[in-house]
C-alpha cells in the first residue's frame, strides 16, 4: 500500500502505534487540559429555553465524568451577554446585532482558551453560536477543519432563510465561496469568512432547505445524510470524512455537534428535533474516531433546551446524553477508561491455610 492509502486505512486504538511504526506520525499529542465555557444564549431562534442548557449540562455530571478522563478540567463559567434594545430585523434576520454582539464576545473567549493551550468544549446556547466559537478558534488555528454534526446544514443565507433564524445560517458567515452572497448585517462587522468548503464535513443531515440543498450542491461540499448513514454505515462515513479532511495535512477538528443530531427519541429535549436520527451508538463512533485522530481542538454541543422537554427525564436523558457525546469526545471508551497495569495479578498462596 502507498503511504497514503495505508493513512486511510489506520482509524481506531491502534492506530498511534501503527503511525509510528510506519513512520506516518505527524499529528499532535492531546492536550491535557480541557476548558469548559458556557454561552446561556437563545436569540439566534425563537424558542426560550436554551440560554438554559450549558446548566443542565453541567448537573448532568460533566465537570465530574471529565475529570475521570485525567485531564486537568478548568470552568471558565459561562459568559455574560448584553441583549440590544431596539434590535429590529434586518433582511428578516432576527436580532442581529444581539447575535452579533454574543458572538463576538464568544470569539473572543475561544480564542483566548485555546492560545492558552486548552482543549475546549462550549456548551450552548443556540447554534448561531457556532459564528463566534468557530471564529475564535480560527483566529489561533487558521488550518483547522469543521465537522457538523446536525440534523439541519445551518447554511442558509438572509436570502434563502425561510425563518430569519440565525441558528439557521451560521456556517454562511464562515464561508468564503459565500462571501459575496452575504450582505452587511448589522452586528457582523468584526468578523469576516475564513473557511473554504473543502475543509467541512456535514453528518446526519434530514432536514435541509431549498436554498442549503442548492449551496452544497454548487460548493460541492461533502455531507452524509441519514439515508447515507444507512446505505454505507458510520464507519465508512467516517473513515471518508476524515480521509477527506486531513488527508492532505494532519489539522486541528473543530467538532460542532447539535444535539437534535440524534433521533428525538433519544434528545426529546431540543428546539426542533426531526424523526429519524443518529442512534446511540452511531453519535457515541463518530466521536470515538474523532477522538482517536488526536486532533481534537475545539467542540461545541448546542440546543440542549430544558425548557422543552415533556418530562423532567426527558430533560435529563437529553443532557446526559450531551455529555456522554462530550466524553467520548475526549477519550471515554466503551470498553472502560482504565489504569495501565503491568501484569495480571498472579494467585497468592496463604501458607498459614497450608499449614494448618
Amino acid at each position: 500500500l502507498a503511504p497514503s492509502k495505508i493513512k486511510m486505512a489506520l482509524r481506531g486504538p491502534v492506530s498511534r502505534l501503527l503511525r509510528s511504526q510506519l513512520g506516518l506520525t505527524s499529528q499532535p499529542s492531546r492536550a491535557q487540559s480541557v476548558a469548559v465555557l458556557g454561552a446561556p444564549f437563545s436569540r439566534g431562534q425563537k424558542r426560550g429555553g436554551v440560554e438554559h442548557g450549558p446548566k443542565a449540562i453541567r448537573d448532568a455530571g460533566l465537570l465530574e465524568r471529565l475529570s475521570g478522563l485525567d485531564y486537568a478540567v478548568h470552568d471558565f463559567g459561562d459568559l455574560s451577554f448584553h441583549h440590544v434594545e431596539k434590535d429590529e430585523p434586518y433582511m428578516d434576520v432576527k436580532f442581529p446585532r444581539t447575535v452579533g454582539a454574543a458572538n463576538k464576545t464568544l470569539s473572543g473567549a475561544v480564542s483566548r482558551a485555546v492560545g492558552a493551550g486548552h482543549t475546549l468544549v462550549m456548551l450552548g446556547g443556540d447554534h448561531s453560536l457556532a459564528i463566534g466559537s468557530v471564529a475564535g478558534h480560527a483566529q489561533q488555528c487558521p488550518d483547522l477543519c469543521l465537522i457538523w454534526v446536525d440534523a439541519h446544514a445551518d447554511i442558509n443565507t438572509p436570502m434563502s432563510s425561510p425563518s430569519g433564524n440565525l441558528h439557521g445560517q451560521p456556517v454562511a458567515f464562515m464561508l468564503k465561496e459565500l462571501q459575496d452572497k452575504m450582505p452587511d448585517i448589522p452586528g457582523f462587522s468584526w468578523t469576516k469568512p475564513f473557511l473554504s468548503s473543502r475543509d467541512l464535513v456535514y453528518i446526519g443531515l434530514r432536514d435541509v432547505d431549498p436554498g442549503e440543498y442548492q449551496i452544497l450542491k454548487d460548493l460541492n461540499i461533502q455531507y452524509f445524510t441519514m439515508r447515507d448513514i444507512d446505505r454505507l454505515g458510520i464507519q465508512r462515513v467516517m473513515e471518508v470524512s476524515l480521509d477527506h479532511l486531513l488527508s492532505r495535512k494532519q489539522r486541528p477538528i473543530h467538532l460542532s455537534f447539535d444535539v437534535d443530531a440524534f433521533d428525538p427519541s433519544l434528545a426529546p429535549a431540543t428546539g426542533t428535533p426531526v424523526n429519524g436520527g443518529l442512534t446511540y451508538r452511531e453519535g457515541i463512533y463518530i466521536t470515538e474516531e474523532i477522538h482517536n485522530t488526536g486532533l481534537l481542538s475545539v467542540m461545541d454541543l448546542v440546543e440542549v433546551n430544558p425548557m422543552l422537554g415533556a418530562t423532567r427525564q426527558a430533560v435529563e436523558a437529553t443532557a446526559s446524553l450531551a455529555v456522554d457525546v462530550i466524553a467520548s469526545s475526549l477519550g471515554q471508551t466503551r470498553e472502560g477508561a482504565h489504569a495501565s497495569i503491568d501484569e495480571i495479578p498472579s494467585v497468592k498462596v496463604d501458607t498459614e491455610q497450608l499449614r494448618l
